[in-house]
């Protein structure tokens, strides 16, 4: 399947927290999902305060050691996206496309390797060589430059991916 050229429109959210953040994305999801509703596929762009978020293949975090992430100064979120922990922060651009998959290609693991390539032909316009590994997400060496853990329901996309540009 040949997908054309579709629209995205594009929202800079600024540093924003994470739960903010998810309230932005549940809207979009939910004019996606309204019968009556033509709404855009949309690219919110934004760098959160510290906060863990851990997806639907958690190991377990048992509450002791959320509270010994919370003390450190960060939020903690369990989450309906995939994958397992991951840290978002200051220097850190996360994307949260909310798409219909139907507009483009009707399939997850085709969405996720588009990221994929994506942040990988993004890279290496830095002179950045980046690529994939077994597991998801983006890699330079052996360092994960870029994780990915998305939800997908009624072929619309939530969640997304973080890439770290400038975290120490």
């Amino acid at each position: 399947m040949t997908v054309g050229k579709v629209a995205v429109n594009v929202v800079h959210l600024g540093r924003i927290s994470y739960h903010s953040a998810l309230k932005v994305q549940q809207q979009h999801i939910k004019q996606h999902l309204d019968s009556s509703s033509t709404s855009p596929n949309t690219l919110l762009l934004c760098e959160h305060k510290p906060v863990y978020t851990i997806g639907i293949r958690q190991a377990p975090y048992p509450p002791e050691e959320e509270q010994r992430l919370k003390a450190l100064g960060a939020d903690f979120f369990r989450t309906n996206r995939g994958g397992l922990i991951t840290f978002h922060g200051p220097g850190q651009l996360v994307c949260y496309p909310v798409i219909n998959l139907g507009c483009f290609k009707k399939s997850v693991r085709w969405y996720v390797c588009e990221l994929e390539r994506t942040v990988i032909k993004m890279c290496s316009k830095f002179g950045i060589k980046a690529s994939t590994s077994p597991d998801t997400g983006v890699w330079v060496g052996n360092n994960k430059i870029c994780a990915i853990g998305i939800h997908c329901g009624r072929y619309i996309t939530s969640h997304g991916l973080a890439l770290n540009c400038n975290t120490t």
